[in-house]
């Protein structure tokens, strides 16, 4: 028994820092700090410090907001998927067209 509380400690450990480093990620390629994603959330700072540092996760309902928040899928925030989406409501076919070029670009620059 031991053997599968110490896995599930490690694994739960894994996602919990895994969730922090995409928080901070996504908030800081948006430019906020962390009082003003707070305030997007109506939370304190030091809680979302604390979810950035690993000490605490967001409960399913700030999951969710942050998602939305950051247009990502909660998959994504959890890290069971890698692929993050790009919204292009608002843009033309030609500009969507080029945005797929600088991605398809970026990826084979990559490789």
């Amino acid at each position: 028994m031991k053997y599968l509380f110490d896995f599930y400690t490690i694994l739960y450990k894994g996602c919990d820092s895994m969730i922090a480093e995409k928080i901070k990620e996504l908030r800081e390629n948006q430019g906020w700090t962390q009082a003003a994603l707070a305030k997007q959330l109506n939370v304190t700072r030091s809680c979302v410090n604390a979810w950035e540092l690993g000490i605490s996760v967001p409960s399913t309902q700030y999951l969710v907001e942050l998602a939305i928040l950051f247009k990502v899928s909660s998959d994504y925030l959890l890290g069971l998927e890698s692929s993050a989406t790009i919204n292009v409501t608002g843009l033309s076919q030609e500009d969507v067209g080029l945005v797929h070029q600088v991605i398809t670009h970026l990826r084979n620059k990559n490789k």
